[in-house]
């Protein structure tokens, strides 16, 4: 491509645009791309840092640069170290960062550092420092009973770690799961020798010499600790596109072709907020890039023949089936339709004696009127549930046993009428095709 395309950011959404298109990427991490997903796996020791790393971009990724500045007049970024990069289209993939509580002694006294021994998770330089600090006995308090607390206690306990998961909800997961999901999660991991807090809120840290050596509650309770993780959530990293002012809501706010308030500036994956929606998920981050990779493509290839990119087809629906492989092909332009949201659905395996494995997705609390089917089987601890409204299917929940997850999944993603002859009890007994 003959359009000098600049991306700050190598998550997930940055890596997959460098697959696709010959990009200069500025990573500010010193590691290669690789799988977020998969950190809590690394932390167990399941998985070396190095394989998870994701695939090959089409040229070289430029590691540990930091953009500071955007100069939307001049069309350049400048980078911490004083080196200036060109562009004629930015792409910000910042991703997120992680949500810091308001505790008492989070930060070390007169500066801005963590205590010892406390860690967010989010990045693979916080895995590995985790890693070198836990050993078999050592007491860890893991703050947040999400998806990123309940991965991040299932891997320190792992590694031998007594762990303490503290959540300040009614019970784990509960953006994802309904209340028997929940349950059946907390047994799980409580198997694990994971001892869990619901309804528990953390009010403060207490150090010694600038190392943390406990965890206040609310209610008075200490709990001793030698690591402290911090699993409260991300916000959109957003302060560079701030900063150049950029419209900016929750997220980045872009439109159907991902592009920014500055038609020469898009974003995606973790900072980008489309329709009102931040998803912070890595199927989103991918649609995204995806979609924007196509978008690039056939503008590029309207220019190499002399045309203006308003020429170029755009329905401004969601990407269709375009094979990820083919790559650097200017696809047909009837394909190009711009993107109008991602169906996400959520998965997570837990390790131990009995795996355990979970999907999520959708409405898992049914409104009055919508019909629900559920299934439990208390034996294989196997729990799968349907919400249907009308003639669509809205969401569900599977856990122990997801051999229906893949045709639930294209159900749901489909958003398509359910066929009549096909009762509700045949969506949950149904496993051809999973996934």
């Amino acid at each position: 491509m003959s359009t000098r395309i600049v991306v700050v950011g190598g998550g997930t959404a940055g890596a997959r645009l460098a697959q696709r298109l010959p990009v200069t990427l500025l990573g500010e991490e010193p590691h290669a791309p690789y799988n977020r997903v998969l950190l809590a796996d690394v932390l167990a020791g399941r998985y070396a840092p190095e394989v998870i790393a994701l695939p090959g971009t089409r040229e070289p990724v430029r590691l540990g640069v930091r953009a500071v500045r955007i100069d939307r007049a001049a069309r350049t970024v400048e980078c911490a170290d004083g080196s200036l990069v060109g562009y004629d289209r930015l792409v910000l993939a910042t991703g997120s960062n992680p949500v810091l509580p308001p505790l008492r002694g989070l930060r070390r006294p007169g500066g801005a550092e963590l205590p010892e021994g406390v860690h967010a998770f989010r990045t693979l330089d916080d895995c590995l420092a985790l890693r070198d600090r836990v050993r078999p006995g050592v007491r860890a308090v893991v703050i947040g009973g999400g998806l990123l607390g309940v991965s991040a206690a299932r891997a320190l306990a792992a590694l031998g770690a007594e762990v303490v998961l503290t959540q300040q909800g009614e019970r784990l997961m509960e953006r994802q799961l309904d209340e028997a999901a929940s349950d059946l999660l907390r047994e799980h991991v409580e198997s694990l020798g994971v001892e869990v807090h619901t309804e528990c809120r953390v009010s403060g840290l207490r150090q010694r010499d600038g190392e943390v050596t406990a965890v206040e509650l609310a209610d008075g309770f200490v709990l001793d600790a030698q690591v402290v993780v911090l699993a409260c959530g991300v916000r959109p990293r957003v302060a560079l596109a701030r900063e150049a002012g950029l419209a900016v809501a929750t997220g980045i706010v872009v439109d159907d072709e991902l592009r920014t308030s500055d038609p020469y500036i898009h974003a995606i994956g973790d900072c980008a907020e489309h329709g009102g929606r931040v998803y912070g998920l890595a199927g989103p981050a991918l649609d995204q890039a995806d979609a924007l990779a196509d978008l690039l493509l056939s503008e590029n290839s309207v220019h190499s023949r002399g045309g203006t990119p308003e020429t170029a087809t755009s329905t401004h629906s969601r990407v269709g089936d375009r094979p990820a492989g083919a790559v650097g092909v200017p696809p047909d332009e009837a394909l190009v339709t711009g993107y109008t949201g991602t169906r996400a659905l959520t998965r997570l395996t837990l390790g131990g004696a009995e795996p355990f494995d979970l999907a999520a997705f959708g409405e898992a609390t049914p409104r009055p009127g919508d019909d629900v089917v559920q299934l439990t089987d208390a034996t294989r601890r196997a729990y799968r549930k349907v919400v249907v409204r009308g003639d669509r299917l809205v969401g569900g929940v599977l856990l122990g046993d997801l051999a229906a997850v893949g045709t639930l999944a294209r159900a749901w993603e489909g958003d398509e009428a359910l066929p009549d002859e096909a009762p509700l009890l045949h969506l949950l007994t149904h496993d051809g095709g999973s996934s």
